[in-house]
């Protein structure tokens, strides 16, 4: 039993995670002066070889030094290389990480190695609006557009195949994810404090960065903001939902109507009871109720009637 894990950790090496470490780099323009110096010494010791010097002299004083600082200089323009702002170069050495640059500028530093810049720059992410299902399984269409930004730029590089198209399905699968936890709106809610979708893009919105953060950890990437830039009922049903929300705002509009006749009607009568203009029994009130919650009330215009009798008669 020994001997068969010992093969399959062998066979199987833990996986090593990354995570950014500073590189400390050179000033490049001091190294240039350095590189220029060592080509004008070497230029120096082939021009002052002299007749009469001896064979070794000439060899190891001033071919071989001069020779020598040629290489050094080469070396000196091999390893340089410039920043820009918001700008890191994620250096490997053989094929192992050896570290992260981010200062800006001309640097130089070992030529061996092997420079990849990657840009720490904020990054839009408009997403393509996603047809969905809600809490209550209604199909919608959902957009975002996030901003992010690369953090750690060894995660980035060596933990994911690609950051962007990482950054991409993961934000589709994210806002999906999202979705699904709310109701598109009100209506669809049994609870009316509940959070939806359309009442709640503040909550909604902090919800999806808070699972892009999440899912963006392993990677390096950091989640400036997130805002949902897209949202309406999917086109099969969007006729209906258009319907049943004109519906609830006429329902909505003719409960505010009803209120208000009611409280003109209660100071209608207020007032003529204080006032004593007229004396109404229940039944003329009755009647007058009537006919001030139609006139208030209707959708078309009244049209007066002239009653020459009684209530009575």
């Amino acid at each position: 039993m020994t001997s068969t894990n010992a093969l399959r950790s062998t066979a199987h090496p833990a996986r090593n995670e990354y995570s950014e470490r500073h590189l400390t780099s050179l000033n490049g323009y001091a190294m240039v002066v350095l590189a220029i110096g060592l080509a004008l010494f070497a230029l120096y010791r082939f021009i002052s070889i002299a007749e009469g010097m001896s064979v070794p002299e000439v060899l190891l004083g001033h071919v071989l030094t001069g020779v020598l600082s040629v290489i050094a200089a080469v070396l000196i323009f091999a390893g340089l290389y410039t920043l820009q702002p918001n700008e890191a170069a994620l250096v490997t050495l053989f094929g192992r990480y050896a570290g992260t640059d981010r200062a800006e500028g001309l640097r130089w530093a070992n030529p061996f190695y092997v420079k990849r810049r990657i840009s720490l720059r904020a990054r839009n992410l408009n997403s393509p609006a996603l047809k969905v299902n809600d809490k209550r399984g209604n199909p919608v269409e959902i957009g975002a557009v996030i901003i992010w930004r690369v953090e750690d730029t060894a995660k980035a590089r060596f933990e994911v195949d690609d950051v962007d198209l990482y950054v991409k399905l993961q934000s589709e699968a994210a806002l999906r994810h999202v979705a699904s936890l709310y109701a598109y709106d009100e209506a669809d809610s049994d609870d009316a404090a509940e959070i939806t979708l359309r009442g709640g893009l503040d909550d909604v919105a902090q919800a999806l960065k808070t699972e892009l953060s999440a899912r963006f950890a392993s990677a390096g990437v950091r989640v400036s903001d997130a805002r949902l830039t897209h949202l309406a009922y999917a086109p099969e049903i969007a006729q209906v939902m258009l319907r049943r929300q004109q519906a609830e705002a006429v329902i909505s509009a003719r409960h505010k109507i009803v209120q208000g006749a009611v409280a003109m009607v209660e100071s209608a009568l207020t007032a003529l009871s204080e006032r004593n203009v007229v004396t109404l029994d229940d039944e003329r009130k009755a009647a007058m109720v009537s006919n001030l919650l139609v006139v208030l009330c209707g959708d078309k215009d009244t049209q007066p009637i002239i009653n020459a009798g009684t209530l009575y008669s």
